[in-house]
């Protein structure tokens, strides 16, 4: 004998059949798709946006950086000034190359030499190209985490393409912290030295130079031994790229 069914059994029954399409509809193939296609939009959108902010720095210059605005929260007011490469001593953007990337004109953003050096004394020393130290400055934060790292080594090569060599160093020698609150070759220089990124003396210069990568514990005005010594071993760097070519990217 057959069983009846109750009109309030039925609508349950529907009920659920309802709810199990709905979820059907959202989890399954439809619902999927739509996710898919929002995620590959936001994605595609956020990339396009990524290499339009790296394209206008070709020609623009930055106003600001994350890097600042953050140091702006702690400190307060910065002193900056954009200066451009060709009214810098000429020395000054050598100093700098020789003292952090001497060979920043012979790779394309990675210097696989100075990588395989720092993975074989077990990575205590740095192989960040000017390149590289120059998209973290411009785009990122700073810190040692895995997703700083990967969006800095996806973002040098497009820089690389986007930018000429002398756009990159005098990107980065506008954009680089030289002491709290500080940032650029010019503000340096007015602050240690009372004078213009023009009118650096070769040791002025290399002092500066001497102060990377760690310009909150060192002093260009009141130089420690370390930093007199450096400062003269990145003169002589300087002297040797110049006479071997590996200014040829920057040089005038």
């Amino acid at each position: 004998m057959a069983r009846k069914t109750t009109p309030a059994k039925r609508r349950k029954t529907a009920s659920k059949a309802g709810a199990r399409a709905a979820a059907g509809r959202w989890f399954g193939w439809p619902g999927l798709a739509a996710i898919r296609r929002w995620l590959l939009r936001g994605t595609l959108g956020l990339v396009a946006l990524v290499l339009a902010w790296v394209l206008a720095y070709a020609v623009v210059n930055p106003p600001v950086t994350p890097y600042m605005l953050a140091e702006r929260m702690r400190h307060g007011p910065l002193a900056r000034d954009w200066v451009p490469i060709e009214a810098m001593a000429p020395v000054l953007p050598r100093a700098v190359v020789a003292a952090e990337d001497a060979n920043f004109c012979l790779h394309w953003g990675f210097d696989m030499a100075a990588i395989r050096a720092a993975v074989a004394e077990g990575g205590t020393r740095g192989a960040s190209t000017l390149t590289q130290q120059t998209v973290k400055n411009a785009f990122l934060w700073h810190g040692r985490s895995w997703p700083r790292k990967a969006a800095e080594a996806l973002l040098t090569p497009v820089v690389e393409v986007a930018w000429s060599k002398r756009r990159i160093l005098e990107i980065y020698l506008n954009i680089a912290e030289f002491d709290t609150g500080v940032f650029g070759v010019e503000a340096a220089a007015r602050r240690y030295f009372e004078t213009s990124a023009a009118d650096l003396t070769p040791a002025q210069a290399a002092r500066l130079a001497a102060l990377l990568p760690d310009p909150k514990g060192r002093d260009a005005a009141r130089p420690s031994d370390f930093v007199r010594n450096r400062a003269a071993a990145i003169l002589d760097g300087a002297a040797t790229i110049a006479a071997d070519g590996r200014d040829d990217c920057f040089a005038d």
